[in-house]
């Protein structure tokens, strides 16, 4: 008999469809431009769905988190190869998604919107493996709760994947010409949306309790 409490494989149709068109479209934009940078992201990519397939047969994510995960990787793509319209403000001397400032002049640009919610995103996906890890253990799962202890080692974590992200990029900038990653100012914004979107989704989970 199964336990109730352990919830079902979620359906992964729909979210593989999508992210294969986006993956798709991407490398075939990326070659057909001569994008070094985006094929080293494409790449970087493949590696990470790997990963939260792995991920995902071990401790069985919830759909939530897949979605989320596969929108990152879109607006990631998307913010790389899709270029602005002429009129829109942005950043630097590419005219991409990434470049557009949102808010003008100099407050909130789409790539720090990105920052924030992926490393939301990834937060949620550490505390839905530490709690795994726990149940583990012996603990039922209705006993384990999004405390604050457990909630700020999540959070932590996020911001930590997020200063490995900034690795992934510095080493785009040392091995590829033209990156647009920006300088040392546009890595400290985006550590500051790292940590704005991992307390976000650390007082979501708090105060939902999920």
């Amino acid at each position: 008999m199964s336990d109730p409490t352990t919830p079902k494989k979620p359906k992964l149709r729909g979210v593989m469809l999508f992210t294969l068109a986006y993956m798709g479209a991407s490398i075939f934009a990326s070659i057909a431009r001569g994008n070094g940078e985006f094929v080293f992201y494409i790449v970087v990519m493949l590696v990470l769905i790997g990963a939260v397939v792995w991920i995902h047969s071990r401790i069985n994510l919830s759909t939530g988190i897949i979605w989320g995960l596969a929108l990152w990787g879109f607006l990631h793509m998307a913010g790389g190869l899709v270029p602005l319209p002429p009129t829109w403000p942005y950043d630097g001397d590419q005219a991409v998604f990434y470049s557009w400032w949102i808010i003008p002049p100099g407050y909130l640009k789409y790539d720090q919107v990105v920052h924030a919610f992926g490393f939301g995103i990834t937060t949620w996906l550490c505390w839905h493996g530490l709690r795994a890890a726990i149940v583990g253990m012996g603990i039922s799962r209705p006993e384990v709760k999004p405390t604050l202890g457990l909630l700020t080692l999540s959070a932590a974590a996020g911001m930590g994947f997020g200063a490995l992200n900034e690795v992934v990029e510095f080493a785009a900038v040392l091995l590829l010409p033209n990156t647009n990653v920006g300088g040392y100012i546009n890595t400290g914004w985006d550590l500051v949306f790292n940590f704005a979107g991992c307390v976000m989704a650390a007082l979501i989970l708090r105060f939902t309790n999920k």
